[in-house]
């Protein structure tokens, strides 16, 4: 090898070592950095009493605080359970997500809870919440 060659090696490995370690730093910074998230939440609250006797609604709040309720339909009818009921306040859910996804929230999390009334031993009366945590970056 040639000795002009062999002196300018080293310097050559040391910028190399130099230069990666700059590109380390660099992936290293930006992976620390925190994303800053505003949050926004909906709940639906669905009804298991008879015959439209419940109060089920989806919930929201505007910006500036104010309630905003939209009508769901109950669980059961007076002859029982009403499939029909639940399809369409599944079509009103999946609208209110879409809604809220479109203007770039990010659906995070949904926790669920029921809530029955245990009085004289009958169980004909509830609800069924649920809540759905939407994140965005700021």
């Amino acid at each position: 090898m040639n000795t002009s060659l062999k002196n300018l090696l080293p310097s050559v490995i040391v910028a190399i070592a130099i230069l990666a370690g700059f590109s380390f730093k660099s992936a290293e910074k930006s992976n620390t950095e925190t994303t800053v998230y505003e949050y926004k939440q909906f709940s639906t609250i669905e009804s298991i009493l008879a015959g439209g006797v419940g109060r089920s609604r989806i919930l929201t709040t505007d910006d500036k605080g104010t309630l905003i309720e939209k009508d769901l339909l109950n669980f059961y009818s007076f002859v029982g359970i009403n499939f029909g009921n639940i399809a369409n306040n599944d079509r009103a859910i999946v609208d209110k997500i879409n809604e809220w996804t479109n203007q770039g929230w990010e659906l995070m999390e949904v926790t669920t809870g029921a809530q029955t009334n245990m009085n004289q031993g009958t169980t004909n009366q509830g609800i069924f919440i649920t809540r759905y945590l939407f994140r965005k970056s700021k």
